[in-house]
């Protein structure tokens, strides 16, 4: 039985991660934290007055999501977070060396659709452009995998988990 992964689910705002991180935590059977929990009120402010948040604002925010993962090193966990930018992600890496990134890609088109639907979230659709501008996709030597985030939500928990087995494969 190999060591249970902390794993954070990433992607653009609309992507899904609030709908498949739990749904991933629970087929692994670990906890799941929602990575917008971790934002400081200014942060959430901010985000629903349309403002995109800059570096400055993200710093305390991934350090939180990264003593988070980092207290769950050997134990497992599911966190998300947009993760945008290769130094968003090394930021958390900083803190929780081992984690591992599982990164929901999809249609823009398909995004603001899901988007449009959600009710009682922050983040306007309005800043999914901004979103897009600011992501850089895992690199090669990043730990994780694009997950895509067509079809129903258990299919694209199903393709995550064969993400996470191929890639604890060429890790051992």
């Amino acid at each position: 039985m190999r060591t249970p992964q902390v794993v954070v689910v990433m992607g653009v705002a609309g992507t899904g991660k609030t709908t498949i991180g739990p749904l991933l935590a629970a087929r692994l059977g670990v906890p799941y934290a929602e990575g917008d929990d971790f934002h400081p009120k200014a942060n959430i402010d901010k985000m629903s007055a349309g403002i995109p948040l800059d570096d400055t604002d993200r710093w305390p925010w991934l350090d939180a999501i990264g003593h988070w993962a980092h207290g769950r090193a050997g134990l497992g966990g599911v966190v998300s977070s947009s993760a945008l930018k290769r130094s968003y992600r090394d930021r958390i890496r900083a803190v929780a060396p081992g984690v591992v990134f599982v990164h929901l890609t999809g249609d823009r088109k398909l995004i603001e659709d899901r988007m449009s639907h959600r009710r009682g979230h922050f983040m306007p659709t309005a800043l999914l452009d901004s979103q897009f501008a600011t992501l850089q996709p895992l690199q090669a030597d990043e730990a994780g995998g694009a997950v895509d985030i067509a079809g129903e939500p258990e299919e694209i928990t199903e393709r995550a988990v064969n993400a996470l087995d191929a890639l604890s494969q060429t890790s051992e």
